[in-house]
């Protein structure tokens, strides 16, 4: 039993890292146009600094939350 528990938790994790691949390719091209709007060109070094900075931000916010409600389930499980 514990080994299909074991792979039904990896194909849930290559599974959300698809979508989250996907996911974060279609917001790159919006929040990239969305800084051009603001700031100008996207060669403005501030403006390429000030995009990877959100997305990083974004990226542990989300890591952060996963990580948290992943291990409520857990403990609901056991």
């Amino acid at each position: 039993m514990s080994f299909s528990i074991d792979v039904i938790d990896k194909l849930a994790a290559l599974i959300t890292a698809a979508f989250g691949l996907v996911a974060a390719l279609a917001w790159n091209s919006a929040i990239q146009t969305i800084f051009m709007e603001i700031f100008g060109s996207q060669s403005s070094i501030p403006a390429m600094l000030g995009y990877a900075v959100f997305v990083t931000i974004i990226a542990v916010v989300f890591t952060v939350w996963i990580g948290y409600v992943s291990n409520k389930t857990k403990e609901k499980i056991n």
